[in-house]
């Protein structure tokens, strides 16, 4: 039972910083993610957890290169898209 209540507090809060789910709906992933954590075998955590990390990961990475394509091409004005590729 206190499982339950400290993941749809942490639920809560994980949506309130988001803007894909709203305070309820954190709630209640919270209380799932709580009961599929707990059946889950320590193998299958680890490779979620290293998933997670490398989605991360390359999710900044494509950030990076558009942040660093746009500043490239909005860099300098006189050039043309033509003469730049």
């Amino acid at each position: 039972m206190f499982g339950k209540i400290i993941g749809a507090f942490v639920g809560d809060k994980l949506a309130k910083q988001t803007s894909a789910v709203g305070g309820a709906g954190g709630a209640a992933l919270g209380v799932v993610a709580a009961t599929v954590l707990r059946r889950m075998s320590l193998p299958a955590m680890i490779a979620l957890g290293a998933g997670g990390y490398v989605a991360k990961k390359l999710i900044e990475k494509n950030e990076r290169e558009k942040a660093a394509k746009s500043a490239t091409t909005t860099a300098d004005p006189d050039i043309s898209p033509r003469q730049a590729a």
